[in-house]
């Protein structure tokens, strides 16, 4: 073979082989990539003659700039444009993709959702006439960081909203129109964001188990034969390295700030093409599931009515097969008196289980205490104390959102204090599996006490939040009436005067606005967020500590603990 005809063809199965994503030995790699730059639209074909001298100078310079100008015009502006097409062409439009999400949060806090959506993603936010619903519009390099709220429990995109839906009069009319609502609606662009969200879990899911074999590697080898500390050194550093090269999100930091979920790092790349061409040539077909939730009198239909109906035009529509329980997606029929908003849902769990393993009879949503938090407002260096923590939700919460304070858990109970510290215990583990190296800890301590003599100094504390007893699953309304002014004239005493603040859930509201009446010298009721919390109709007063500093009585000197 002439040299000629060897450069030629040794370009168009490096240009083949480049546009399949097939792997090349460096020397002719690099050969080519400095002949396909040159030869980008807007450049002349005189360029490329400089750059043609890499593949070596044994055969006639005229030949091989002929030979290449021709191969070149022929096949790389087309095979170019055909790589674009396929592959750039998905990116941009994601990167372009504009679409609305909605979320569910704990009911009354939807405001304070909403200010965490502005703070954070800078998006305007829309609350629902429905309670415990807001929507945003977001762009889908944002969707990782949508995860990341702290309020919202559940999230979905939405396909279509219909702010007044004219019912038919009869049930039959308006299942008719479910039907035929199903082939009408934008689909399109939210199926894209629930595939770029489906292959985000799956990554992290990856992440997850390599995160905890490497995790049990490091315990065994611990648990083994005792081994120079330089090698654990070595070993340890060795094993993060890797971690970041298979995964580029591993480090929270970096995850944050890239805050995109358009398109795969460069180590997946790979495994995608051979997905994709597998499911090119054996297309999955998915399952799927449809939630409908009504609220309203004025309704003819059932929710399992409608979900039926419209369920069966959605399977129609995609030829999904219908699952109820091992579903790939959920479709939700979301249906408020003429309000009617069909999403696609972003999480299979809520979101508010994220920190908690050790749950307790009355552990609390993470998001409830996120919200409870968030309306003390706490400033860096601020002490945060929750003298009834339970299973520990609100400082870990805390802990976790506001790591600049410091949060102090404490209970009499020493079952819920020993849950408290395991899931202190469980979120230090995590937090070191994610970071790859050892934690220097979290802000918070948890603390057996009596809630009626806190072993806090006067005026130390600067924010109190707590959970107090409901009187249903523990306690009981009775000894409310006693516990209640006890406790907060004990935290009267330890929140700091002038500045300090406390947020408190109850259920037990005249109990409590009992005891508050008789406190109006140290307590100020700033305001009242109403929640509702499994049924129950409760309530959060956010309280302000008047500067009026704390003078026990008589009485108080000779009262016992509770």
């Amino acid at each position: 073979m002439s040299v000629l005809s060897w450069a030629s063809a040794a370009l168009f199965r490096r240009w083949k082989s480049y546009s399949q994503g097939l792997e090349a030995p460096l020397g002719l790699e690099l050969t080519f990539i400095s002949v396909t730059h040159c030869r980008l639209p807007g450049h002349r074909a005189s360029k490329n003659r400089d750059c043609i001298r890499n593949l070596g100078s044994t055969a006639s310079m005229s030949d091989v700039q002929e030979a290449t100008n021709q191969l070149l015009d022929v096949n790389l502006d087309e095979n170019w444009r055909s790589i674009q097409v396929t592959g750039s062409d998905p990116r941009s439009e994601s990167e372009h993709l504009q679409v609305t999400v909605g979320a569910t949060v704990p009911t009354g806090f939807e405001q304070t959702a909403a200010d965490e959506v502005r703070e954070k993603l800078g998006s305007s936010c829309k609350i629902s006439k429905d309670r415990g619903k807001i929507y945003f519009d977001i762009s889908v390099e944002s969707l990782a960081q949508v995860h990341c709220l702290r309020s919202v429990d559940n999230l979905f995109v939405v396909v279509k909203q219909f702010k007044d839906y004219q019912f038919k009069e009869t049930k039959e009319e308006v299942l008719k129109d479910f039907e035929e609502l199903a082939g009408k609606l934008p689909w399109s662009d939210p199926l894209k964001v629930w595939k770029i969200n489906t292959s985000f879990k799956k990554k992290k899911t990856k992440r997850k188990k390599m995160n905890q074999s490497s995790g049990k590697e490091k315990i065994d080898n611990g648990q083994g034969d005792k081994t120079d500390e330089k090698d654990d050194k070595k070993g340890f550093t060795n094993n993060t390295l890797d971690s970041h090269i298979l995964d580029y999100y591993e480090n929270p930091a970096i995850r944050e700030e890239i805050s995109t979920l358009v398109g795969d790092d460069l180590a997946s790349c790979k495994d995608e093409k051979d997905e994709s061409s597998k499911e090119e040539t054996h297309p999955e077909v998915l399952k799927f599931r449809v939630t409908c939730n009504r609220a309203g009198e004025k309704h003819c239909f059932s929710s399992n009515e409608a979900a039926r109906d419209f369920g069966g035009a959605v399977q129609d529509h995609f030829k999904w097969k219908a699952d109820m329980t091992n579903f790939d997606v959920e479709v939700l029929l979301n249906i408020h008196d003429n309000e009617i908003v069909v999403g696609i849902a972003l999480t299979e769990e809520s979101l508010h289980r994220r920190n908690i393993t050790h749950f307790g009879p009355t552990t609390l949503r993470s998001t409830l205490a996120y919200g409870m938090l968030r309306l003390c407002a706490p400033q860096p260096t601020d002490i945060i104390v929750d003298p009834m923590c339970g299973t520990g939700a609100i400082p870990i919460e805390g802990a976790t959102e506001w790591s600049n304070c410091y949060h102090i858990a404490g209970d009499n109970n020493p079952l819920a204090v020993n849950r408290a510290a395991n899931n202190i215990s469980s979120l230090l583990t995590k937090s070191q599996i994610k970071e790859g190296k050892v934690s220097w800890g979290l802000p918070i301590d948890a603390v057996q006490w009596d809630i009626c003599n806190l072993p806090l100094r006067t005026g130390s504390v600067d924010i109190i939040v707590t959970d107090m007893p409901f009187g249903k699953r523990m306690g009981s309304k009775k000894r409310n009436w006693n516990l209640y002014p006890a406790c907060l004239q004990e935290m009267s005493r330890v929140c700091r005067p002038g500045t300090g603040r406390a947020a408190l859930l109850t259920q037990d509201k005249k109990c409590f606005t009992k005891a508050l009446s008789g406190m109006g010298r140290v307590w100020r009721k700033v305001h009242t967020v109403w929640v509702n919390i499994g049924g129950l109709h409760a309530a959060v007063y956010l309280l302000k500590r008047t500067p009026q500093a704390f003078h026990p009585s008589e009485q108080d000197r000779e009262r016992t603990p509770w």
